[in-house]
């Protein structure tokens, strides 16, 4: 039979807020409550009567609150098949009544991660009977309707004024899938926790449904963020983070993280439109709008360092999306937070995820992330000419950022600055030719300016490109059967180049 009648009902939970309403329909509805400690507590106070599982079971809470509700008498009356003959013979013979309804939910255990260190408090939040008592409801669905989470007694206030305490399959098994959803989702809390230092791989390694979003890529898709913003920053001002907002934090915050000097990087549809470090802030701020302002309108701004009154003044001159930054002074804030919808967040952790996945055919690709970060003394000269100091440290600079552009992925820069760069081309002379006109297009002169390449070239038309736009140096990986063909141009017209010997790709 599709349709049940709840008789009886199973309670203990953690937090209490909005219990009493669904207490007091119980309660009218004439369900029979069974019910554990501050539950039962709570209950009693409220002057409705319940009935202890000690009772039921004959076992007092033992182990510190280890072992409450582990008994047949509570397990055998939620799993019993009501249409099994055998189940029923079972229950009726030691006397365990049929629980029909089982509201419960889980110990705060991703709340005391973040909340202390202690790892004996943190290991005490590991919940065992919740947990176990949601899958034995979740499973007997048929006969049992399971309450997982606080979230949902608004529906189950609806269902038990408006049905009288009466639940369909469809139902009860609307609940269920809830449930598993509960319980997978706290499982893999755990399991993140202590996989911190063993980093086994693992899709869901970071899941914690806990970040909903108004939509996904554009209006009509469905968003959600599987993880825990709020280890990474804090939100200081503005409205709420959107599915491509995060996909430019983590571009913004990847980049951002490879610089040591005071550094501002500009992101726009993933890929970086503006960066420069320089001595102070406000020098990085100006030199990073320089490269692109045209593209930066409606960005995501980060910096490394604090972001003071006098680079707010001039950040607040464009419209843009997003800025973090590891601080603001008072001062700053007051200008910055003058836009209501303005995104301000302030950096509390570097992202320490270290694997990638991506969802694709009936599967998902996992890897390890890419940690590689060419020094100069990982730049090997291949040429006549060794780069000088300066092309050196431009050189490091441009790797960086071709290291986090979409391939085919091309950068021209120059005194830290990023001039321009050519991204997500089928071809890498196209790369080229776009980060050249576009470098123009602003008014840059490439004469001195260096070139980074994500992947080696294949032929020697991108240098002679390069050498007509006015690069002197250039950093690649190598790795061409016909790398020859590039060194030789260069060394002819006096351009200094270094191979790393790392691809980096990024599609």
């Amino acid at each position: 039979m599709s349709e049940k009648k709840i008789h009886t009902a199973l309670i203990s939970v953690f937090y209490k807020e909005g219990l009493d309403e669904i207490v007091r329909m119980l309660n009218k509805l004439k369900v029979k409550i069974y019910s554990t400690g501050g539950t039962f507590s709570f209950i009693e106070g409220m002057g409705i009567e319940a009935e202890k599982v000690e009772d039921l079971t004959t076992y007092p809470s033992i182990l510190g609150g280890r072992v409450k509700t582990l008994h047949p008498s509570v397990f055998g009356g939620i799993l019993a098949r009501r249409g099994n003959p055998e189940d029923m013979e079972q229950v009726a013979k030691y006397g365990i009544p049929e629980i029909d309804l089982v509201i419960v939910d889980l110990y705060p255990f991703a709340q005391t991660v973040r909340d202390t260190n202690n790892e004996d408090e943190i290991i005490e939040k590991i919940d065992i009977g919740g947990i176990s008592l949601i899958r034995a409801a979740a499973k007997n669905y048929n006969d049992v309707l399971i309450i997982s989470g606080r979230e949902q007694y608004p529906g189950l206030l609806k269902l038990l004024q408006e049905k009288n305490g009466i639940t369909t399959q469809q139902e009860r098994r609307f609940y269920a899938t809830e449930a598993f959803k509960t319980s997978s989702n706290y499982d893999t809390t755990i399991f993140n926790y202590f996989n911190r230092e063993t980093g086994i791989p693992a899709f869901r390694e970071s899941i914690d449904i806990s970040y909903m979003l108004r939509y996904g890529e554009n209006p009509h898709q469905k968003g959600i963020f599987f993880g825990d913003p709020d280890q990474l920053f804090e939100k200081l001002h503005g409205k709420e983070i959107s599915y491509n907002n995060l996909l430019d934090i983590d571009a913004a915050l990847s980049l951002i993280d490879e610089f040591s000097e005071t550094t501002f990087v500009i992101i726009k549809h993933n890929n970086a439109c503006g960066a420069a470090s320089r001595n102070t802030p406000a020098g990085a701020w100006k030199a990073a709008l320089a490269c692109d302002p045209v593209s930066a309108f409606g960005g995501v701004i980060t910096s490394n360092v604090p972001v003071d009154e006098g680079t707010a003044i001039e950040i607040d001159k464009i419209f843009f999306e997003i800025i973090i930054a590891p601080g603001f002074t008072d001062s700053a804030l007051s200008v910055l937070k003058q836009k209501k919808n303005r995104i301000l967040l302030r950096r509390k952790a570097t992202i320490k995820n270290k694997q990638n996945f991506r969802s694709l055919l009936n599967g998902v690709l996992w890897q390890e992330r890419d940690f590689s970060t060419e020094s100069q003394k990982e730049m090997r000269p291949v040429t006549g000419r060794i780069p000088e100091p300066a092309e050196f440290e431009d050189l490091v600079f441009a790797n960086i950022i071709v290291k986090h552009s979409k391939s085919n992925a091309i950068v021209l820069a120059k005194n830290k600055q990023l001039c321009a760069s050519g991204i997500g081309q089928t071809s890498r002379v196209d790369a080229l030719k776009q980060a050249v006109e576009k470098a123009k297009t602003f008014g840059f002169d490439l004469k001195g300016s260096v070139m980074a390449s994500d992947a080696f070239f294949p032929f020697a038309d991108s240098v002679e490109i390069a050498d007509k736009a006015g690069v002197t140096a250039i950093v690649q990986p190598g790795g061409s059967v016909r790398d020859q063909d590039s060194i030789d141009y260069c060394s002819a017209h006096g351009i200094a180049m270094v191979f790393t010997g790392k691809r980096h790709f990024k599609h």
